[in-house]
């Protein structure tokens, strides 16, 4: 999947003579708190709430100081990055540019959320198993070798790593419930399991956080 693939052009962007009152009308009634300034086709920055409430907002945004550094994506860009800007940037939209650095919309957060749900890794029902292993231990090819060897295959991986620590948290979600045979053969090659979860459980789990979050977007 791609940033083109999940564009929006439902969020006008801001012009740079719009005031600051006006964007925190489209950010309320978006359910945002970022948006793009374009001049033309031309992608001049992106103001966020922040921004605005720390200048006059009777003032026009493009005489604002912007506190972020013009986060984008190219189209073609993976969905990867744009969680990477969303992530490092705390951003509840990200920017999207055609090959030649025009304007053509943006990725919503809840976009983002809504199109990894329906992913197999989380719609196939299945279990989640989560491993505590050293990093220079960690092979996948080993773990999808055991998982497949008692007649399961893994549906995705989510690695966990802290800089200041040599562990890494890895997340195995497998296609069967019935995972016992799994833990076992893993432990007997000296995997530590810290946890696992039946999917019923931990869709519920899920579920729950995932309304949550919309809840609060809402807000």
């Amino acid at each position: 999947m791609i940033a083109e693939q999940l564009v929006t052009n439902e969020i006008i962007p801001l012009r740079t003579s719009d005031t600051g009152d006006e964007a925190l009308s489209m950010m309320n009634e978006f359910y945002v708190r970022h948006l793009p300034i374009v001049n033309n086709s031309e992608l001049l920055g992106l103001v966020s709430e922040d921004d605005i409430l720390n200048f006059d907002a009777n003032e026009a945004v493009g005489s604002y100081s912007l506190s972020l550094a013009r986060p984008y994506v190219k189209a073609s860009d993976h969905v990867y990055e744009i969680m990477r800007l969303l992530s490092e940037y705390h951003l509840t939209l990200v920017p999207v540019v055609d090959e030649q650095n025009n304007y053509i919309g943006v990725v919503i957060q809840e976009d983002i959320l809504d199109y990894f749900a329906g992913t197999t890794a989380f719609s196939e029902s299945g279990s989640i198993i989560v491993l505590e292993v050293h990093r220079h231990d960690y092979s996948l090819a080993e773990i999808a070798r055991i998982v497949e060897s008692e007649n399961a295959i893994v549906t995705s991986v989510l690695l966990d790593t802290e800089i200041d620590t040599p562990i890494m948290e890895v997340t195995l979600k497998v296609n069967t419930q019935n995972i016992s045979a799994i833990t076992a053969t893993l432990e007997r090659f000296n995997y530590q399991i810290k946890a696992y979860f039946n999917e019923s459980e931990f869709s519920d789990t899920l579920k729950e956080r995932y309304d949550s979050f919309m809840t609060y977007l809402n807000v």
